[in-house]
């Protein structure tokens, strides 16, 4: 989860020459470099495009700006007018500079050396990006959100759609230039109740993943409900993805049981356990690495690692998978 970046003195080095951060979103050479910088280190059996979630919004012109200190900031959408001002081509116009990153990386990882390497594209999920819309920003409970939702239901809806038809163009373009796995981050699907779950997160889920395996069949698609608790089984029934990631709570001794045997699962280390190193970290790894034995799994973190991570944690963490 966020592999490149942050905990990595030469990813703070980039940044601090790059200026603000969409301009290193958006600057290939400089995006691509940060994607890379990790797989260098540790040789990761895939590496993660540097972008971020918001960078949808951002392409429909709907604004955004990461104030220092505060994460991102956006325009409060509250009506009709706002949903209308959504333009998904000049979306597909803006994101250009981030696919000549995903080209730029592929080709890296061939030339370096890492052609087993997988690279994996990614986008915010359309509930997720509506709570920072709506919001103007990040929240604790993305009240507003929920209220237009219930309050509102058919301008929420027709939002939502935008959303869903802009993310699958802008992930049907990563596969094309080059991304060989693509992943949907709904890092607040979990403040939902389960009708509106079923609504705003799985109904959109499903038609993302329908509509890129009807263009794509052999790309193999992650979902990301981050605190979804006892949705998380029928997510990954009823969307069609190939893996479901597990957030920090997620038992994953449940998980095995509840979640279908042919979907993959993802996760799900606390990011804390990787900070405090030692025997957290191998205690903890190690459960889980117990837990999803026997069934398709990828090792992950349960959400983002955090920027005061000793690099030399994430070495031990590569040590003790590759071990088991």
């Amino acid at each position: 989860m966020r592999q490149a970046g942050r905990y990595l003195p030469e990813y703070r080095q980039i940044r601090a020459n790059a200026g603000d951060f969409i301009a290193l979103c958006t600057t290939p050479e400089l995006a691509a470099e940060v994607t890379l910088q990790p797989i260098r280190r540790y040789r990761f059996d895939a590496a993660i495009l540097f972008s971020d979630i918001l960078m949808v919004p951002w392409g429909l012109g709907h604004g955004l700006r990461f104030a220092e200190g505060e994460g991102p900031v956006l325009p409060k959408l509250s009506d009709a007018a706002g949903v209308d001002a959504l333009n998904i081509p000049r979306m597909n116009r803006a994101v250009a500079p981030i696919l000549e990153t995903v080209r730029r990386v592929r080709a890296g990882l061939s030339d370096e050396g890492f052609d087993q390497t997988t690279l994996i594209g990614f986008a915010g999920s359309p509930f997720t990006v509506a709570c920072y819309m709506v919001e103007g920003g990040g929240s604790k409970d993305f009240a507003a959100t929920r209220l237009m939702a219930y309050g509102d239901p058919e301008l929420f809806s027709r939002l939502i759609r935008i959303l869903t038809q802009a993310t699958i163009d802008y992930l049907a373009a990563q596969i094309e230039a080059g991304a060989e796995t693509v992943m949907l981050f709904d890092s607040w699907a979990g403040v939902l109740s389960p009708s509106l779950f079923r609504t705003h997160v799985i109904a959109p889920t499903a038609r993302i993943v329908q509509t890129l395996r009807d263009r794509f069949p052999n790309i193999p698609i992650i979902g990301f409900p981050r605190l979804a608790g006892p949705m998380l089984a029928e997510y990954a029934a009823a969307t069609g993805v190939n893996a479901v990631a597990m957030d920090t709570a997620t038992n994953p001794v449940q998980a095995t049981q509840v979640v279908p045997g042919h979907v993959a699962i993802q996760g799900n280390l606390d990011p804390m356990a990787l900070l405090a190193g030692g025997n957290a970290l191998d205690s903890e790894t190690r459960t889980i690495l117990a837990a999803v034995r026997g069934r398709p799994a990828i090792f992950n973190l349960g959400h983002g690692i955090v920027p005061q991570t000793p690099p030399e944690h994430v070495a031990r963490l590569v040590e003790l998978v590759r071990a088991a």
